[in-house]
């Protein structure tokens, strides 16, 4: 079974130690004058999600503020 979340970058941060890499966070998303974000609460009310990136054109993919799905199936 595949399963969906929608999560937010709340942080997007520079690494002291290693110059081109970023922490970026993500969080749950919610708002509740989106259906869309109501329908998903009622499945995952609240969740954060750290990554450390080092490739440029991915940290530019992920902006602060921008909304994301994020899609969950399992490897074989």
């Amino acid at each position: 079974m595949a399963v969906r979340a929608k999560f937010t970058v709340t942080e997007v941060a520079q690494i002291s130690h290693q110059p081109a890499a970023r922490r970026i966070k993500l969080a749950a998303q919610y708002d509740v004058t989106i259906p869309e974000d109501r329908r998903f609460c009622e499945y995952t009310p609240s969740g954060t999600l750290e990554m450390y990136v080092t490739n440029p054109a991915a940290i530019e993919a992920l902006p602060l503020g921008q909304a994301f799905y994020l899609d969950f199936t399992p490897v074989d």
